[in-house]
């Protein structure tokens, strides 16, 4: 089962073009500090601006330089169902270990539309997937209900949950079962989701804070949850920080304050801005991570 601290990878851009050193750096450093898993080319990634090439590329890419180390899960959902059919069967061949496939965005699909679209994808491959329900940037929201009619399907493992219902974890469960891999999509309450039966998180602050998101979930999961309380709340000005402003504007810009890549974003979306930059950097002052302005990566703390 996919569980813990999984990254929503940033895509490091430089000049327009992939920053591929940068990327090759990011995924060394992220498996150095503990991070239980891997999403490449996923909204934090800025899938939709990348090319159908650069999305295979970094899949490839990603998944060689993993080199079965941890899960490597590939964003390959899209608003056409045979778009999406035809990504997730390159995510298979490429290697990775799993597909997190995101609600179709924009034509608004019913609950039947949303089980018919997942059943074609499931019946196309043998990857797992992983339903990424996430009704703030798609508009639908996929039904308990709906979920578990899909869940039937022997590939269709798992959901990363955004929709900020924390009462969906324990009705999902109920309604599933608990082999059902329930993931958050919102670092502000991983604690909480973990609290009420989650298995993990995938994560957008451990972009850069990943030894600390990774403690957070290993001490909840080894009977820990003092020591998992204390981390959750030295990452709390960072969580809501890094969503001031569309994200991952405020990541990247983060990032590139530990050095790790550039802040530049593609259009439509802007560099983060003067306030968004002051606010990011008293939430990483404040999370260990910028010592009186200067950066420091952030370790588990002792």
């Amino acid at each position: 089962m996919f569980h813990g601290s999984i990254t929503a990878l940033i895509t490091p851009f430089k000049n327009g073009e992939i920053d591929w050193p940068a990327f090759d750096d990011l995924i060394e450093w992220q498996i150095e500090q503990g991070t239980h898993g891997l999403v490449l080319c996923g909204t934090t990634g800025e899938s939709p601006t990348l090319t159908n090439d650069e999305h295979k590329r970094i899949v490839e890419r990603g998944v060689a330089l993993v080199k079965k180390r941890i899960p490597v899960i590939a964003g390959t959902g899209s608003n056409a169902t045979a778009k999406t059919i035809e990504q997730t069967q390159h995510a298979l061949s490429a290697g990775a270990d799993a597909a997190l496939i995101v609600t179709p965005y924009y034509n608004k699909p019913t609950q039947e539309g949303l089980y018919a679209h997942y059943e074609a994808v499931a019946q196309s491959v043998s990857i797992p997937i992983i339903i990424y329900n996430i009704p703030g940037r798609c508009i639908v929201d996929m039904s308990v209900d709906t979920m578990s009619r899909l869940s039937i399907l022997s590939n269709i493992v798992g959901v990363k949950d955004a929709t900020s219902d924390l009462s969906r974890v324990k009705k999902t469960k109920a309604a599933i079962g608990k082999s059902f891999c329930q993931l958050s999509g919102d670092d502000i309450t991983a604690l909480e989701f973990l609290q009420e039966g989650g298995h993990g998180c995938i994560s957008v602050v451990s972009n850069i804070a990943p030894a600390l998101a990774a403690e957070l979930q290993d001490s909840w999961a080894d009977g820990n949850p003092a020591i998992a309380a204390d981390v959750s709340r030295r990452l709390a000005a960072l969580n809501k920080a890094l969503f001031v402003e569309t994200s991952p504007a405020p990541v990247k810009y983060a990032a590139s304050r530990l050095g790790l890549c550039s802040d530049e974003v593609r259009l439509p979306l802007v560099r983060a801005t003067a306030n968004a930059r002051l606010a990011v950097d008293a939430a990483m002052e404040s999370a260990g991570l910028l010592i009186q302005g200067q950066p420091l990566k952030a370790t588990a703390s002792a």
